[in-house]
């Protein structure tokens, strides 16, 4: 496998490697992540992690450490393929900001204009699951409260009665977005669309939207729109057999010890908002590109000022603007972005934007700082703790 690597920095292309004091980091200060990480993964917690850092385009710093296979004694390698999930969602919103800008729908839409199934959606207002008291939504759901999460859709992960329906429904055990688009359908909104943020399945819906705009199946609008345009060749929602000696095992903690976890895997179904494999190089093409104000290497996916709405908060007029418990981030078009940074704790610009994926993955884009950093571990429940500190190791190692 470590022949491979040169190609795989070939394939990232953001020009050589650099030395990180060219671009204003310190190697005394970046040898404090290097070693936080080589403990974390000593203690396999997780056992394996790699991390990537681009500034002025350039790889700074590229590292993996620990094993991507702790039964197999495999290492974590630069070019190991990992399950983003969540991070499925920014590509997902890159579509349909592409779709927007070819003049195919717009942001203010209304969803059922695309998917008539989604005319009598209704919205929960009392009851039990077994009869649930239903009425019709204040406001229709439009293509932005997807975009945004404020779409009334959830996910379904609580103790109340409409997540009992989403549960009972089994949305994701489908073999089609359409088949899942008919379940969703039948389900009730937890809130009126436009009045809150709530997480949700709504770019999963948008998946299957870019299916019926572009009049492609969305896995390959994907692939001839986003993922051949910016080379990313180890990025696939169905990863061939050839590729899967280099997927690193998801690990969870179990009786004090990690102990291999079964991947929330999508049966072949290319789910917008979880659907990919990725490389960390492969990943960050697409976050440069962003950071690059919508091209990267000759290819424009996006125009600077579609780049510069979806960094910007659209939360703003809701109660509560921010997400997370500590509201120092909104919501943008497709990620979180950074309004508060005081609040974090840690360092970070006004406008930092990215998203993180459930087996503990996270990418940000600094524009301010022209900075990509990423981070990819296979280790589950989610761990804020270890990317939160990860992030702080990275902006600590600025020294211009």
């Amino acid at each position: 496998m470590r022949a491979l690597l040169p190609l795989a920095l070939t394939t990232l292309s953001l020009a050589a490697l650099s030395l990180p004091a060219q671009q204003g980091f310190s190697p005394d200060r970046l040898a404090r992540l290097h070693q936080s990480l080589e403990l974390k993964t000593k203690a396999n917690q997780p056992p394996g992690a790699i991390s990537l850092i681009l500034r002025n385009g350039k790889v700074v710093d590229f590292q993996a450490f620990g094993r991507r296979d702790l039964e197999a004694n495999l290492p974590m390698e630069k070019d190991t393929i990992c399950r983003v999930y969540s991070m499925t969602k920014p590509i997902t919103s890159v579509a349909i900001m592409m779709l927007v800008e070819e003049g195919k729908l717009t942001l203010s839409d209304r969803v059922d204009k695309f998917i008539p199934e989604f005319k009598d959606l209704k919205v929960y207002t009392g009851g039990t699951a077994d009869k649930p008291e239903l009425a019709a939504p204040a406001r229709p759901m439009t293509v932005k409260h997807l975009l945004t999460h404020t779409s009334g859709l959830t996910y379904g992960w609580g103790n109340d009665n409409v997540s009992t329906l989403y549960t009972r429904a089994k949305i994701f055990e489908v073999d089609s977005l359409k088949a899942f688009i008919d379940r969703v359908a039948k389900l009730p909104l937890q809130s009126n669309p436009g009045d809150k943020y709530e997480y949700s399945i709504s770019i999963d819906v948008l998946g299957y939207l870019v299916q019926v705009v572009s009049g492609q199946s969305f896995d390959q609008f994907v692939q001839q729109r986003i993922l051949d345009p910016l080379k990313m060749a180890d990025t696939h929602f169905t990863l061939p057999d050839s590729k899967r000696p280099r997927l690193a095992k998801i690990y969870t903690l179990k009786d004090g010890k990690p102990a291999p976890q079964n991947g929330l895997e999508a049966k072949g179904v290319p789910f917008g908002g979880m659907g990919l494999f990725s490389t960390i190089s492969d990943y960050a093409r697409f976050a440069q590109m962003l950071a690059n104000n919508g091209q990267l290497d000759g290819a424009r996916l996006l125009s600077r000022k579609t780049v510069d709405l979806m960094m910007l908060n659209h939360l703003t007029g809701l109660a509560r603007p921010t997400t997370g418990g500590d509201d120092s981030d909104g919501f943008g078009l497709g990620g979180s972005v950074r309004i508060a940074p005081e609040k974090s704790g840690r360092p970070g610009s006004p406008g930092l934007f990215g998203w993180d994926g459930a087996a503990s993955t996270r990418f940000r884009v600094d524009r301010k700082e022209n900075l990509v950093y990423l981070l990819f571990t296979q280790w589950m429940p989610f761990d804020s703790p270890l990317l939160n500190l990860y992030e702080t190791l990275v902006y600590q190692a600025i020294v211009d």
